[in-house]
């Protein structure tokens, strides 16, 4: 019995086999290894991304507290960045005293990122309630400011003198340009 196979047949016969061949030696040799790699790094990509989105939520949340926090102390965060002016501190608060008088300016120390001065005052004031409105109105003035204790008040006659120390922070600028040109 003849077997009657065109050579085109056999042709396409030998081209299958070889690509069948090539096909199965291709995918045992790379597609299968790879494919235990795409599993490794498929799941060490959602622990990656798990955790990513873990950061980037605290980021968030930290981001928006920050947020919070700068538009409710924006009076504050601007006093720090302002110069003390003594004359402007004596226009702005002269209404509460019959007289206020300010010592020199002595810087008390910079080792901080905050510059502190100690400001001698004394004033005369005829009622300690106004005294009180000017602690008030120090509070809502442009600058840091914090009233050192004692406070000594003396009466003399109509009128209580008062002297006492505060202080004045502002921020260190030359301290804060060398940190930013480290970073």
């Amino acid at each position: 019995m003849k077997i009657n196979i065109s050579r085109q047949h056999i042709y396409l016969l030998s081209m299958l086999t070889f690509f069948l061949i090539f096909v199965l030696l291709f995918s045992f040799a790379v597609l299968i290894p790879g494919g235990k790699e795409y599993r490794k790094d498929r799941i060490e990509l959602k622990k990656e991304s798990k955790e990513f989105r873990r950061y980037q939520n605290f980021h968030d949340d930290v981001e928006a507290r920050l947020k919070e926090l700068q538009s409710e102390n924006r009076n504050i965060i601007t006093a720090f960045d302002a110069t003390f002016d003594p004359y402007r501190f004596q226009k702005q608060h002269r209404n509460y005293f019959s007289a206020l008088t300010l010592s020199e300016l002595s810087k008390v120390s910079d080792d901080d990122e905050f510059i502190a001065y100690e400001v001698n005052t004394t004033s005369e004031i005829s009622s300690p309630k106004s005294f009180y409105e000017f602690l008030d109105a120090v509070n809502k003035s442009d600058w840091i400011i914090s009233v050192e204790f004692p406070i000594n008040f003396k009466r003399n006659s109509e009128m209580i003198k008062s002297s006492f120390t505060m202080k004045v922070y502002s921020v260190n600028n030359d301290r804060n340009s060398t940190k930013k040109v480290a970073q």
